[in-house]
This record gives C-alpha cells, structure tokens and sequence, in this order.
C-alpha cells in the first residue's frame, strides 16, 4: 500500500476543534496529523482555544504564510501585494493565498485525506482540493463522501460496475429491498442525491464499502488504505450542532468563549449578542451584528479593520466600517436583532444568535 497521510485542520472554531476530539476519542489508532493555518487576524479567543486542543491533541502543526515578510501579519504582506484591494464574496483571496496554498504545500505531492468537519444538519459541500492527491472525506455527515466523489461512483458510465459490488457485498436479507435502487440509472427525475439518500437510508455502512471498493479501482487517497487503516467505512453517526457543543464540553477543552452570548439594551429592550463562526476578525461573511459585537467587545480590532478600509474598498458591501460605527446605525442593528430573538421566541425556538443566524453562507475553504 502506498502511504497515505491522515490530516484534519483546526480553524479556531467548534466544528473542527469538535472533529479532532471525536476523532481522537474514536479512532485513537490512527496516525492523525492535526494543523492550524494562522493567518496573524484570530480573534484571541480563537488562539486560546486552539492552545487548549493542543494540549488535549498532544500536537498541533502551526502554517503560517510569508514567513520572512516584513509586514506584521501574513494578511497584511499580501494586502500590500493586491495593491490594497481588500477580500470579498466575490474575490477571496485572503483564503487562497493565507490557507489554502500553505496547507496543499504542507501535503505536498504525498496521498492525504483530509477530515472536515461540516456537521450532519448543514445543507452544503465542502473543501475539495484541486489537487487529486487530496481527498476530503467528513465524518460528521451520514454521507462521508465528497461530491466528485458521489458523482463518479454513481455515474451511469459505472452502473454495472456499481451493481457488481453490491451483489458482492450485499448480504442476502437486503438484497430485495436494495438491489432495485442499486440497478435503477440516473435520469432527470431520479437524480445523484435521490439515489444517494435512498441506499444510505437502507444501509450506510454498505454503502460506504461499496464505495471503498470502488475507489480501489482510482487513484483517490482512500483508495490506497486497507479497510483497517480506513475505519470510518463503518461509521453511520450524524452529529448535529448540539453533538458538537456536547464533545467541547465533555472533553474539558470547553467551548470558544466568543460563542457567549453577551446581554445589550435598546431602547428598553434586551438582546444578545456573539459571535458565530471563528476565522479572521474582520471576515466579511460575518453579519452586521457581529460587527457590532466586535465594535464594542474589540474596539482595538474594529479600528484595525476599519483602517484597511479605502479608495472604495469596504468589507460590507455599500457600507463602510466608519458607517456602521455611528451610534443610530448601532441601535438600529441591535434592534432588528431583538426583533429576530423575539419573532424566535414566539415559535418557541432557540433565540441564541449563534442558531439565529446559523451557518449562513461562508467560504467553505476557510475551514479546513
């Protein structure tokens, strides 16, 4: 078998701090490399926490990107390099340059699969490497597989193929309910993730070796373990938001302190506030209100993200930082928050911001 190097990225946040403990408390024998990719813009609390996964993971390998740069932080060197265009929805450099060149650099041209943690209740796909010598696999998910993945093992192309490996590895009692959806093709009307969720729904761990047995056959990472330097094939747990919380705290390493939700009044009203994701403090995915959170609990920072703002170059898009600081637009902010906790109360829902405003789109890649 050729070596294949098993590596999971820490980002400061739940859901990858989460996957290093579970994976280290499930599978304690396999070799797992775990990385951080430090970018010089955490938040402290992010820092804190990954300190603490250090210690529980016995290692943690810090990336960092240009090294040698007289500038004070990576992000800062490549500003100056982009001419002072700052990241966005639409240009995500930051990503590209501070985490995703640094950590295909640190794999190299050795076989890797990489463990991510998007959770089981997340409606989305994703890092995949451009490079084939790096598969992304995410035990969290009833589907461990990749989308590529999925889309070549269930292609029409491959149908007898596919068929052959489960009348191989079918066992007999199931074979009448499986065997008409295994053999059915793919069409307009019963398409990838119909056929995908009905055989997961019959038997995942079957699936998942068929699959295994599939990818034997390409020269993807998981092909070229054995099925014992490859247990997650018998892995059928979903883990859900709350699961994720549950391992921080279980484990003592406890749960990122910019997760706290943080009392405010307006106009006789209360709210709360946080943060609701890790990366960068001035991440242009995040929400308004978390801006303000970060206006208010990290001045310091604020000032800081508000000082790469110019010639047009803001992080939101038709507001500047200067904007959204003013006391009016501060209230008005929070007060829309309010609203939303309330409208949450009254379906008798979670009024946390953090559930409030979910996992709202993001750049996937900033979290591998």
């Amino acid at each position: 078998m050729s070596k294949v190097r098993h590596i999971l990225g820490i980002s400061g946040g739940k859901d990858s701090a989460a996957l290093s403990i579970y994976m280290k408390q499930k599978y304690p024998g396999m070799n797992i490399e775990y990385y951080n990719s430090d970018t010089g813009c955490e938040l402290a609390e992010t820092e804190v926490l990954v300190d603490r996964l250090g210690a529980y993971l016995g290692e943690i390998k810090r990336l960092r990107a240009a090294e040698g740069s007289p500038e004070d932080t990576p992000f800062e060197h490549f500003l100056k390099a982009m001419g002072g265009f700052l990241p966005s929805v639409q240009q995500r450099w930051c990503t590209k340059k501070m985490k995703l060149a640094e950590f295909e650099k640190y794999v190299g041209d050795d076989y890797a699969v990489s463990y991510v943690g998007i959770r089981g209740d997340e409606d989305r796909d994703g890092y995949i490497s451009s490079k084939p010598n790096i598969q992304a696999v995410f035990p969290f998910r009833k589907n461990i597989w990749s989308l590529d993945v999925i889309n070549k093992v269930l292609n029409n192309d491959n149908l007898e193929q596919f068929i052959a490996y489960y009348e191989e590895l079918c066992p007999d009692h199931l074979k009448e309910e499986i065997m008409p959806i295994v053999q059915r093709p793919i069409s307009k009307q019963y398409y990838y993730s119909k056929k995908l969720n009905a055989l997961t729904d019959v038997d995942v761990r079957l699936f998942n070796h068929v699959v295994f047995k599939f990818l034997k056959t390409t020269d993807y990472p998981v092909g070229k373990l054995s099925e014992e330097e490859f247990p997650l094939l018998d892995n059928d747990e979903v883990l859900v938001k709350e699961d994720i919380f549950r391992i921080l705290r279980d484990s003592g390493v406890g749960v990122p302190s910019y997760y706290d939700e943080i009392p405010f009044e307006v106009d006789g009203k209360t709210g709360t506030y946080c943060r609701s994701r890790s990366g960068c403090y001035f991440c242009f995915f995040q929400q308004r209100i978390e801006w303000v959170w970060l206006l208010e609990q990290h001045p310091e920072l604020y000032e800081k993200a508000m000082s790469f703002e110019k010639d047009g170059y803001t992080w939101i898009q038709g507001e500047s930082l200067a904007e959204l600081a003013r006391p009016e637009r501060v209230r008005q902010i929070k007060l829309d928050v309010i609203k939303r906790q309330e409208e949450a109360k009254g379906r008798q829902q979670s009024s946390a911001l953090v559930d409030i405003l979910g996992d709202e789109p993001m750049c996937t890649n900033c979290f591998i």
